[in-house]
């Protein structure tokens, strides 16, 4: 038995408030995570990452060979390594994974002014990488019991505003193309991939995964990003692990991965020392440094999974009992990277969220409250989207907790 779990063990048994009060459940919350939490002191941030394998030997190696840039090993191992870990025949890094989004949405064929469906309920890169490949997000609700996407809601949806003509499918409303749905894993925790996917199928959509959230978790035992034909994840500072910035396209498809790999190398032919390019292309390739990073990480992945999981667990008993709000846990048909701790409070309570994020964001624990739904801000309020009322409701009850492996 760890040494954390026997701490764990020893917290005292919380009070439970019979009636629902904002103040005094925001209390009852911060002393739950003081006591999970018990032995770090001062400002304990939302996720950090954690460094130590071997990242300063493998970072040094760049310094001293001077192999600093998108040239050296490091990303062509990085790459290799994370095709084994997710079980794919290809992997192609890139400087971040907006950009690995934005080359998945260009390489499967979306084009101006088609729609891509998106949940309405993710970081705004998502919505953000359609805008790069001067398409346009059509925004979908969220369930609760994933956070992700709603199947039931969206193949409704479907039905009422879509239109089949020859294998493609219209927005009857808007005239344009409807090409792909991009289901994100909010905060670690897989979509219902296998609905989705028929759903996609039905009516001739591509499916690609914006996984930047989830490297490490599972859906009914096969990695998230390995579900569409292409898919992206992320390595940014605060993900389960981090090459600085990054990200990666995952694929099984040789030729969407050359494409990929092309598109993201400035399209520049093949060539000893002529710089001639065929089609417009992006400088998204991985620089080394961040690629020798990103593989000392990946080899604590394992490690930095298991830790997490045993936060989440203590978690999840720390906030049993407590009324009014709920600790989300992993759907039962997946396993979750747990990559940002969450509670939801019950519909009703939404007034708690500010004081609860005030109270503990005071005792230096910091929390924060989802993302501020895509179809909310101005920059998105002319596209397309279904009725949204799971989104605007859970927009309101939400609130992610510290969740960095090291605690």
């Amino acid at each position: 038995m760890s040494r954390a779990w026997q701490t764990f063990k020893k917290l005292p048994t919380m009070p439970v408030i019979p009636n629902f009060d904002p103040a005094a459940v925001s209390a009852s919350v911060l002393e739950r995570l003081r006591a999970t939490l018990s032995t770090q002191e001062g400002f304990v941030p939302l996720h950090a990452p954690s460094f130590a394998g071997a990242e300063w030997e493998y970072v040094k190696e760049c310094l001293d060979t001077g192999w600093v840039s998108t040239a050296g090993k490091f990303v062509e191992r990085f790459e290799h390594e994370l095709e084994t870990y997710c079980g794919v025949k290809r992997a192609v890094a890139v400087c971040n994974g907006t950009a690995a989004l934005h080359a998945c949405l260009i390489v499967s064929g979306v084009r101006a002014n088609d729609e891509v469906i998106i949940p309405s309920l993710t970081f705004v890169a998502t919505a953000n990488a359609v805008m790069y490949a001067n398409a346009v997000p059509h925004f979908a609700d969220a369930e609760e019991k994933t956070l992700g996407i709603d199947p039931t809601k969206l193949s409704s949806h479907l039905d009422r505003v879509g239109e089949m003509r020859e294998g493609q499918c219209f927005n009857r409303e808007t005239g344009r193309r409807i090409v792909a749905i991009v289901p994100m894993h909010t905060f670690g925790h897989p979509s219902q991939i296998d609905e989705l996917m028929a759903i996609a199928k039905h009516f001739g959509l591509a499916l690609i995964e914006d996984a930047a959230e989830s490297l490490g978790s599972t859906y009914k035992g096969q990695h998230c990003g390995t579900f569409g034909r292409i898919n992206a994840i992320s390595f940014n500072g605060n993900k389960v692990i981090t090459a600085g910035g990054g990200g990666a396209l995952l694929t099984n498809d040789e030729d969407l991965a050359d494409r990929a790999k092309h598109i993201t190398t400035t399209a520049k032919l093949p060539h000893p020392y002529r710089y001639d390019h065929d089609v417009v292309g992006y400088n998204y390739r991985m620089p080394n440094l961040n690629a020798a990073l990103g593989l000392a990480q990946l080899e604590q992945l394992p490690e930095f999974l298991r830790q997490k999981r045993s936060l989440a667990l203590r978690y999840k008993e720390a906030f049993a009992g407590l009324p009014g709000l709920r600790f989300v846990s992993e759907p039962e048909f997946s396993s979750s990277n747990h990559w940002l701790n969450t509670l939801l409070l019950e519909r009703g309570n939404e007034d708690a969220l500010d004081t609860i994020l005030k109270v503990t964001n005071d005792a230096n624990l910091m929390t924060r409250p989802a993302w501020t739904p895509m179809h909310l801000l101005p920059i998105f309020e002319h596209c397309p989207r279904m009725i949204l009322d799971t989104v605007e409701s859970l927009a309101k009850r939400l609130i992610n907790i510290p969740s960095s492996a090291g605690l």
